[in-house]
């Protein structure tokens, strides 16, 4: 039996980490007090939205006010304001009344994702206001759940009947497909029932309801050599369907179809139930107003080399960021716009203090024990240069201590109000593995998770386990009830040619994309449902979404 070309994907295929299509948000744009460039009567306004690329940085115009959501990211947009005075496509025809830039987290995190800016760009006037909302788009929160039986599927094994399974494929685009969901094996029948699934409908088909779904069937082989049996093809409204004698579907095996005239299929595959539900999503807590708090621990032990001679992952270059605070301003930047105070506690382990020289590993870099905050991922900044210019490095490299000290404060508000992320940058092997294993696990109950960035050359494998990924992280018999620690290592981002914007969001990516379903996670775990969003404050107009007019296609009046 010829093996198909994505039988390597197949089986290395983990369903819990299948690429799901981003969250889609609509952005609802009203203004207040522009310029009035008409003589005879009130300006005529149209908005004009711009994202910019990632890679390379250039502005392109969002025709529909629609955007892919990336908590991940910084997504970088543009409001341009335009008095229209004629039907011509052209902007520089129309008078311009103002811009403004913001990110789409900073909308997002904003109370209730209601964003208020003032309008800049017409020297020496005030342009006004915009407001600028943000609206998960309610089909990417759906979940479907299904299950399938087949009949009289064709007989692969010598010796016995076959063991089938299903695998799942989102049609893309461009007319690939993407593998979303594979079944479990039931041994040894032509005549399968398989569990209940549960799958994200975006996942299914990017909430394109008509998009083609492609389900290969398989006999499974302990080599991994797993047979073709057949295939069909569906869509999201077929199944929505639900059981019907349009949900019975041939599986069909094209090479056989081809050689044999009297082939008529390799069995036949039925929908035997299938149910739809809103699910709670990330940002549903966030706009419900959860806040996320930022704690950074930066490792103060020797091994970093002396802060003053530039072979030290601490030195403080005139020219250029260090590793620590690279991978700091990286995730900080983004992290920061969900938390409306913006202070962040910053706290420093594996140094000797004045003026006693005693050893801390969870000392506060701004010198102050009662607080330990920092106004703003600046802040931070100064502190730990603060804390390099007046502490001794030292050791050994203890986590459980920042660790603890996070849980503490994530214990004492978990009516899912808050949300504790703790970076904690490091550049080595770490010296109290099992406590830190010990405090990992409580901290897993706990609203909160952890990311770690490992600088420097040495060998991560510890980080790696801690991470849980591939074996869930146990202390003294007991597993963790959630992964909560994401790790990696700086040098796999350092760029040669020297593009630190780039390389440095690539690491943000990596690092926080898990942390909107560990929120997530732990909500419902706890049964703990989003708050309502705070109501618009009383005086801010009628906010209607944006729209694209008849008269000019390319943009969007308010």
């Amino acid at each position: 039996m010829e093996q198909p070309e994505d039988m390597a994907s197949l089986s290395e295929f983990d369903s819990l980490a299948g690429s799901i299509p981003a969250t889609k948000v609509e952005i609802t744009v009203s203004c207040r007090s522009l310029l009035d460039k008409d003589m005879f009567s009130k300006s005529d306004p149209l908005c004009v939205m711009y994202t910019q690329g990632m890679e390379n940085k250039q502005w392109r115009e969002v025709r529909k006010f629609i955007v892919d959501y990336f908590f991940e990211e910084k997504q970088n947009l543009r409001f341009d304001l335009y008095d229209v005075d004629s039907k011509s496509p052209d902007l520089s025809k129309h008078d311009f009344l103002g811009q403004a830039f913001c990110t789409l987290g900073e909308i997002v995190g904003s109370p209730g994702s209601r964003l208020e800016k003032p309008l800049t760009g017409v020297p020496g006037k005030k342009c006004g206001t915009i407001i600028l909302s943000a609206e998960e788009l309610s089909n990417c929160r759906d979940v479907a759940t299904m299950q399938f039986c087949a009949n009289k599927l064709d007989k692969k094994d010598f010796f016995g009947k076959s063991d089938p399974f299903l695998v799942f494929y989102r049609s893309n685009e461009d007319g690939t497909f993407t593998i979303c969901h594979k079944t479990e094996v039931v041994k040894n029948t032509l005549n399968p029932v398989w569990q209940t699934f549960s799958i994200p409908v975006r996942a299914l088909c990017n909430g394109d309801y008509d998009r083609t779904i492609k389900v290969e069937v398989y006999d499974w082989d302990r080599d991994g050599s797993h047979d073709f049996i057949g295939e069909f093809t569906t869509s999201y409204r077929e199944l929505a369907r639900g059981q019907s004698q349009f949900n019975i579907y041939e599986v069909v095996n094209p090479k056989k179809k081809m050689k044999k005239k009297k082939y008529v299929n390799s069995g036949t595959v039925t929908l035997l139930s299938f149910a739809v539900e809103s699910e709670c999503t990330f940002l549903d807590y966030i706009k419900g107003g959860t806040q996320i708090n930022f704690t950074v621990a930066i490792d103060f032990t020797a091994s970093n080399g002396n802060p003053s001679q530039s072979t030290s992952l601490h030195y403080m270059s005139p020219y250029q960021l260090n590793a620590y605070a690279l991978a700091l301003t990286a995730v900080g930047e983004i992290i920061q716009h969900y938390d409306s105070d913006k202070m962040f506690p910053a706290l420093g382990f594996g140094a000797k203090l004045p003026p006693d020289g005693r050893v801390s590993h969870e000392f506060p870099l701004n010198g102050n024990q009662e607080n330990p905050s920092c106004c703003g991922i600046d802040g931070i900044l100064e502190a730990y240069h603060r804390s390099l210019r007046t502490v001794q490095l030292y050791g050994p490299t203890n986590f459980a201590p920042v660790v603890t000290h996070v849980a503490r404060s994530a214990a004492a508000v978990q009516d899912g109000s808050q949300y504790s992320v703790l970076l904690i940058i490091t550049d080595g092997v770490i010296s109290d593995m099992a406590q830190t294993k010990e405090a990992i696990v409580n901290a897993a109950k706990l609203p909160m998770s952890i990311i770690i960035v490992g600088v420097g050359q040495a060998e991560f494998d510890a980080m790696v386990e801690l991470d849980g990924d591939d074996v869930r992280i146990s202390s003294r018999g007991k597993l963790a009830e959630r992964d909560i620690v994401q790790f990696v290592p700086f040098r796999d981002y350092v760029d040669r040619t020297g593009n630190h914007v780039l390389s440095m969001a690539r690491l943000a990516r990596d690092v926080l994309a898990e942390i909107p379903d560990q929120l997530v996670s732990y909500m419902k775990a706890q049964g703990i449902r989003p708050r309502p969003p705070p109501a618009a404050p009383a005086h801010s107009p009628p906010q209607s979404p944006a729209r694209t007019p008849p008269a000019s296609p390319l943009h969007t009046h308010i």
